[in-house]
């Protein structure tokens, strides 16, 4: 929405109070209208769905026709409002991998290197100083006006206005993010063949390890180089310790990392509430150290995300759904809880199909996902010890096409997978090809990438309870997860 006044232009201030002419007779006032706002269009009712991502291009919202000039007004700049811009595509969409379908969520990829950006944020900067101005100038003229007209005048001096020493309590925004930017760094990944991007991560332990979304540095992994930058501008170069391409979690660890170093502390992601204040921290479109605010507007989101290469593989989440401003380039900085805790990972947005600041991506409308931080905190800690992930599985596989009757154990084998792992904990709790899970636990589980995002939420080990139904008929049993080491 914008706080521009819509379909009115906002007259130019004076520079200096107009001499009034003596006239023996006052003119009547004249009776000013006020110019009717155009309201905003709304939804179309039975709008068809949005379409996944990455799978064409999206339909167009039905467009509203604008209404016409009010009688006798003048002419406006042209019809409002303008044409609506193409549907935002639902994070709801199919699976990508094995069986045909494509990845959920809007791919979350690292900002490229700018190249002519900051003409375009200077131009948006340049308006909005310039809008400022001219109210400020007719609220200046106004105020001038109504104390001349008046016959008495009070100065006052600049002692008096002054406020004192502002002091930001902890609990602020701004004294959250006093604390917590100087634990961030803005990451630069750079292949070996001079392709990369840019990302954000977070202070993990005073050792130098850096937690981030493997997306942000997959680029370096194999010869390429890494930087780390910290808000006061101190700059090293970092290495890959391990990433987990599942889980789309990375760390990598600051050479001669300093002695200084305040790891953040880490939140309890399984006590996050809908409502809660969130704070976001991270470099959009290349803009170090940004925050921005919000709420967690859901919990438990399924979301599976990729960057629509054909040989790059989804990753899952059990998600926070944050509608805190997160764009490209924020990937794997910390979200924040109003305590300064971090509480997850920023690592996808489902967004519009048009770009901002000149680049080519889509920015924020205000859909941002997070990987929870307790399940982000396993898999760094594993990547810390062995180098590897290390991942809960059933031991079945599962169709990933869109759909929410629940996720299907697959009917037939691949060269490799046989649907029911045979003495894994699935065939141990008696599943076979063709059921239907509908529940882990308290969980309802839709679709094939839903579950997988809810088995990763787990541990090894842990015991779950799985419902499924089978010619019609519903039953629940239990099995203990079994695990799997790396990505492949």
């Amino acid at each position: 929405m914008s706080t521009e006044n819509e379909g009115t232009a906002v007259p130019p201030a004076p520079s200096a109070p107009p001499v009034p002419v003596e006239s023996p007779a006052a003119s009547p006032q004249a009776t000013t209208h006020e110019a009717p706002t155009a309201p905003l269009p709304p939804v179309p009712p039975g709008a068809p769905e949005p379409e996944p991502a990455h799978a064409g291009q999206a339909p167009a919202y039905a467009s509203a026709e604008a209404p016409g000039p009010a009688q006798g007004a003048g002419p406006g700049p042209g019809a409002w409002p303008p044409p609506q811009p193409p549907a935002v595509p639902s994070y709801m969409g199919g699976g990508g991998g094995g069986d045909t379908g494509t990845p959920w969520g809007a791919a979350y990829d690292q900002q490229p290197k700018p190249k002519s950006g900051r003409g375009g944020l200077f131009a948006a900067v340049l308006v909005a100083a310039l809008v400022a101005g001219g109210l400020g100038g007719g609220l200046g003229y106004t105020l001038a006006k109504d104390n001349d007209d008046s016959t008495t005048s009070t100065t006052v001096s600049a002692a008096q206005q002054t406020g004192g020493d502002l002091k930001r309590d902890a609990g602020t925004v701004a004294g959250v993010a006093a604390r917590a930017l100087p634990s961030t760094v803005t990451i630069e990944a750079e292949s070996s063949s001079g392709e990369g991007g840019t990302g954000t991560g977070f202070v993990f332990d005073t050792q130098g390890h850096i937690v981030t979304n493997n997306h942000v540095v997959a680029e370096a992994v194999d010869g390429g180089k890494l930087t780390a930058t910290f808000p006061d501008g101190r700059k090293y170069d970092a290495e890959v310790v391990g990433h987990a391409q599942g889980y789309d979690v990375a760390v990598i660890k600051l050479k001669n990392a300093p002695s200084d170093l305040r790891p953040l502390t880490l939140g309890d992601s399984d006590k996050v509430a809908v409502g809660d204040s969130t704070i976001a921290i991270g470099a959009p479109f290349g803009l170090s150290n940004t925050v921005t605010t919000g709420i967690i507007s859901a919990k438990n989101r399924p979301v599976a995300s990729s960057d629509g290469s054909t040989n790059t593989k989804a990753s899952y989440m059990s998600a926070l759904q944050t509608d805190a401003s997160i764009n490209p380039g924020n990937s794997g900085g910390p979200l924040l809880d109003a305590s300064g805790n971090v509480i997850g990972i920023n690592s996808a947005i489902q967004s519009s199909s048009s770009g901002g600041l000149g680049t080519g991506q889509s920015g924020s409308i205000g859909l941002g996902f997070a990987i929870p931080i307790n399940q982000a905190k396993y898999v760094a800690r594993q990547l810390i010890k062995t180098g590897k992930p290390v991942y809960a599985k059933i031991g079945a596989s599962v169709t990933l096409t869109d759909g929410t009757a629940g996720a299907q154990i697959s009917q037939k084998s691949t060269d490799t997978t046989a649907p029911v792992e045979s003495g894994g904990p699935a065939a141990a709790a008696g599943l076979k090809p063709g059921d239907v899970i509908t529940k882990l636990d308290d969980h309802v589980i839709d679709s094939g990438p839903t579950l997988i995002g809810e088995i990763w939420t787990h541990k090894p080990g842990d015991k779950v309870q799985i419902t499924y139904e089978r010619a019609g008929k519903a039953k629940t049993v239990e099995l203990t997860l079994g695990s799997r080491v790396g990505d492949n």
